[in-house]
């Protein structure tokens, strides 16, 4: 029997995303709401224990509302949210985090998608921390451009508004009391004494990403050059099927000495780069967003937790 799928919060662009990328799997049944039935109570609480699997692309406080209204001790759950990305009981879906991490999410009933902003630092950092290139006490600086889409209906409907035309035309730092809200899992996954000092923008394009993390080499515990660091991220990631680590030979990353930020759009890959002078190190994580930064995560996190090949449905 195939497993039922529900995904909570379809409408919104995580949840339209996850529908398209599971539109046409035989080996699933997608349990649909009408949009007229999507805030009755009942229905939803309805469709919520019928699942074998629940996807939630809600704000926070619905999705810990949708999490009570689960009834069925066997549903399992993937929050899209911010809500449980610190929470004790539920599993951090990055599986390429660490040896564990995988069955961690096979066995688990909750799992939370991480933020966009949160999975391009945290891969680029937790290698250097698990091979002791960084202490968890060092201050670290991140900075971050993502697609327009990373801010849901709102934020796509005001960038493709004719009257807005060129009024979004720059880049478009924002979060600058420095609390954005990925800020605590970050701290939190990787253990850090203190979370980075970043600063998210916006950039008018519609969906990809750059996160770019800064090393002071003088500041690290072990002497390294972008050499070191390239053949430390490849060993790390070997055989993970959705990183490419970036290396010397790839003479066409960059363009005319700039980096495109949508080349990983509609696919579940994250590409890391390393640039470096005499006295810095820069590695950059490339990503989609609404893929490996937010859908595509979610979907390669059900593929795991239902036993289905990881890569089922999915772009490398």
């Amino acid at each position: 029997m195939r497993p039922k799928i529900f995904v909570d919060g379809q409408f919104g662009t995580t949840g339209l995303k996850i529908h398209e990328m599971l539109h046409g799997r035989d080996d699933i049944e997608i349990l649909s709401i009408a949009e007229d039935e999507k805030k009755e109570l009942n229905v939803r609480e309805r469709l919520l224990n019928e699942a074998d699997l629940v996807f939630l692309c809600l704000p926070d406080a619905a999705s810990r509302e949708s999490v009570a209204l689960i009834t069925d001790e066997s549903t399992k759950v993937i929050d899209a949210s911010t809500a449980h990305r610190t929470d004790l009981e539920w599993v951090y879906g990055i599986p390429e985090l660490d040896p564990l991490q995988r069955s961690k999410i096979q066995e688990s009933k909750r799992v939370c998608v991480p933020g966009c902003h949160a999975s391009g630092f945290i891969m680029a950092i937790n290698p250097l921390l698990k091979n002791d290139i960084i202490a968890k006490e060092q201050k670290l600086i991140c900075h971050s451009i993502t697609g327009y889409s990373g801010g849901g209906k709102g934020m796509i409907d005001l960038y493709e508004a004719p009257q807005n035309s060129e009024k979004f035309k720059s880049q478009r730092p924002y979060g600058l009391g420095l609390d954005h809200k990925h800020l605590p899992e970050m701290k939190y996954v990787l253990g850090l004494d203190d979370a980075p000092f970043f600063t998210p923008s916006v950039g008018d394009f519609n969906q990809g990403m750059l996160v770019m993390s800064y090393l002071i080499k003088d500041e690290l515990l072990k002497k390294v050059d972008r050499k070191t660091l390239l053949e430390m991220y490849a060993a790390y990631y070997e055989d993970e099927p959705f990183v490419h680590i970036v290396r010397k030979e790839d003479e066409d990353y960059l363009d005319s000495g700039f980096l495109d930020a949508m080349r990983c759009n509609n696919t579940n890959r994250i590409e890391i780069s390393v640039y470096e002078n005499e006295n810095y190190l820069l590695v950059i994580s490339r990503l989609d967003n609404l893929g490996k930064g937010a859908s595509g995560a979610a979907v390669q996190n059900m593929n795991i937790m239902l036993g289905f090949d990881e890569t089922r449905g999915l772009k490398v």
